[in-house]
């Protein structure tokens, strides 16, 4: 029996007789218990008869007419498309076995139907055709609607109907969802007439309907890459988002997941949820979250075909966005090793961190980076990899937690040729592939999904990876570096990460120190910076005064260099004298905005983000603690006040480090 067969799925057809019976006393208005029915049985008609469904009716409705259902099939044209092969074959393997296949919508209408032609026949006396509706609402207790009633597989044979004129027929039904979220997009169905009755029917309509999700999930994973090529060969911003045509998220820039999450919004790729309303191509502005205008969203055609949409979400001006935060624009630093002359620092720790890592980079063992985001952990990957035996090998970056999880897994392993409909000729290399001979570096690796873990540690312990949809193994030989704002330790405590994966990639483990430990570097930085942007900008080099540099000693640099290196361009740009005042520096980094208690708290006691990403995070951390100062430390008040959960709520206070000040705020309560 299939696993998704419930235990009273099956009918015993030698208890027909007794289960008419208790329908007639049904119908008579006796409610003692029927030991011969089954309870799903006896619980469809209950509904049935609260429905007003008229029990005697011969038939269902009749069905609508031909060019109604044309247009109605038009908007299931995937499910269609998917089904088809299966209905090709049950139109050869049900001829003559006295069954039909039929295939409807998530309303129980009939699309389609294929199968033994003198059943087909017989079957249009009760209205089982094509543009006939078949729910519990309007036919009573039968396959169709009550397997939709009940999401999961049914077989209703004879008498068990609710309606009299279907109890000669016997059939069996099971919803078929979406491989991404388990929407019911429809209904299979296998029926007959009761001597064609056959225990296997269940079975062949479940894994029939198996067949059509696994298509579904290849015309989906077609249709995503189309989406994120078009996506992307039209960015015209920084803060990008892109969801499907059903509305949820594929891919987000980093600057993008912070605007987000400041907005008040959030996207977690590992546990995907319906972002926007499905694009339906006669509703022009499908259904937004609260924090997501309208305006925001770019429809993304190709082909005259709608693949979904990008969010161009606007960002403050200190956000103008590392576009090429990857490119190395840092000066020769002669007090650290050549390779990782890119990092300037004027910090003692930094640059004995420098000296051990290039010598732990001459060994090819795995290299776990821990630290902030934007606090430099890509640059000490290049630095490694520069450094390391494979620096004539090519250098492949991912970011683990800016793809859904059906594209990193192709993203990471690639797919062979004819994986699925529109797959590349020749298929394509994963990065694991590309890193080949030299080093792979994967960022953020503590949101990678916990059912791929197990793929990647294969790899790393064998040597050898499978394209999708492909059963050769291909040799691959890389260095791995693997870089996380989270602490793994306590995500294998929690189960969220493999504990045999995070020894694996953790031989050695560096902590990258976060801005605002490393001393003297904002002044070093902000110098270097500033003739950097007055290079690209063809500015003259301005100063930073005395007073604009004291400010930017103070603040807490939730986003690190990144968030320095946003605010020194934005500052370049806006000064309008012969030197960067602090009037040209963005009032999140003066603590403006804020109660004089909240900007003490922010200033002084440094708001430890693990997830800041330019300065908006900075924004959001200022809107917790003045909603927490509003209500005098009362968490839940402070949640309802920003409308998020409690959960949500104290899930920030961790993650931004904010508890100590919290319990001080109490304590003065």
């Amino acid at each position: 029996m299939d696993a998704r067969l419930p235990g009273d799925a099956f009918p015993e057809p030698e208890k027909e007789r007794a289960v008419m019976t208790a329908w007639e006393r049904f119908l008579a208005g006796e409610r003692e218990p029927v030991f011969s029915l089954r309870e799903l049985v006896a619980r469809s008609w209950e509904r049935s008869q609260r429905l007003a469904v008229d029990p005697r009716q011969a038939a269902a409705p009749p069905p609508i007419a031909d060019s109604s259902l044309e247009e109605i099939k038009a908007g299931y044209r995937d499910l269609l498309q998917a089904s088809a092969p299966v209905m090709a074959c049950a139109r050869d393997f049900l001829r003559e076995t006295g069954t039909v296949m039929l295939l409807t919508n998530p309303s129980c209408m009939i699309l389609t139907m294929e199968g033994d032609a003198p059943t087909l026949d017989a079957a249009k006396t009760i209205h089982l055709q094509p543009g006939a509706a078949w729910g519990e609402d309007v036919c009573g207790t039968n396959a169709i609607g009550t397997a939709l009633v009940l999401a999961q597989p049914v077989q209703i044979h004879s008498a068990e109907h609710y309606c009299a004129g279907i109890k000669r027929w016997s059939c069996a039904a099971t919803a078929i969802r979406h491989p991404h979220d388990g929407e019911i997009l429809g209904v299979l169905d296998v029926s007959g007439l009761s001597r064609s009755f056959s225990r296997q029917s269940l079975a062949l309509v479940v894994t029939a309907a198996q067949r059509i999700e696994s298509r579904i999930t290849m015309q989906e994973m077609e249709l995503r890459y189309r989406l994120l090529e078009v996506a992307r060969s039209r960015s015209r911003s920084d803060g990008m988002l892109v969801v499907d045509r059903r509305g949820y998220p594929i891919w987000a820039s980093e600057n993008a997941r912070a605007a987000i999450e400041a907005l008040g919004g959030m996207i977690d790729f590992s546990r995907p949820s319906r972002l926007v309303g499905p694009m339906n191509p006669a509703q022009d502005t499908p259904a937004v979250p609260s924090w997501l205008r309208p305006e925001w969203l770019e429809a993304i055609v190709d082909h005259g075909e709608r693949l979904g949409a990008v969010v161009h979400l606007p960002l403050p001006r200190v956000g103008r966005a590392a576009r090429g935060a990857s490119e190395r624009h840092y000066v020769a630093n002669e007090s650290v090793p050549h390779a990782f002359a890119g990092i300037v620092t004027a910090d003692p720790t930094m640059q004995a961190l420098i000296r051990k890592t290039d010598r732990l980079a001459r060994a090819k063992v795995p290299i776990l980076l821990l630290g902030e985001t934007g606090a430099g952990k890509e640059e000490f990957a290049q630095g490694i990899h520069r450094a390391g035996p494979h620096a004539g090998g090519p250098y492949v970056a991912l970011n683990c937690g800016g793809l859904s999880r059906e594209l990193l897994a192709s993203e990471l392993f690639g797919y062979a040729e004819g994986a699925f409909t529109g797959a590349r000729r020749g298929g394509m290399a994963g990065k694991l592939e590309a890193a080949h001979g030299g080093t792979l570096f994967l960022d953020e690796i503590g949101e990678m999904p916990l059912d791929l873990q197990p793929h990647l540690l294969r790899v790393l312990e064998r040597g050898e990876i499978y394209r999708l949809g492909e059963n050769t193994p291909r040799k691959v030989d890389f260095r791995l570096i693997a870089a996380t704002h989270r602490d793994l330790r306590r995500e294998v405590e929690e189960g969220r990460f493999r504990m045999d994966l995070f020894y694996r990639i953790a031989v050695t483990t560096l902590m990258i120190p976060p801005l605002r430990e490393r001393q003297g570097d904002v002044a070093v930085l902000s110098a270097h910076f500033v003739a950097h942007f007055a290079a690209r900008h063809g500015l003259p080099a301005k100063p930073l005064s005395d007073e604009a540099l004291a400010c930017l000693q103070r603040y807490a640099w939730p986003g690190n260099v990144r968030e320095l290196r946003n605010v020194i361009e934005s500052a370049l740009l806006m000064s309008e004298g012969d030197s960067i005042e602090r009037g040209d520096l963005p009032p999140e980094i003066l603590g403006e905005g804020m109660p004089s208690e909240e900007k003490t708290l922010f200033i002084k006691e440094g708001n430890h983000s693990l997830d800041g990403a330019i300065t908006l995070v900075g924004a959001e951390k200022s809107a917790i603690m003045r909603a927490i100062a509003v209500h005098g430390g009362n968490l839940t008040r402070a949640a309802a006040d920003l409308k998020i959960a409690k959960s949500t709520l104290y899930e920030k206070l961790r993650r931004y480090g904010l508890d100590d000040n919290i319990i001080k705020r109490r304590s003065k309560g």
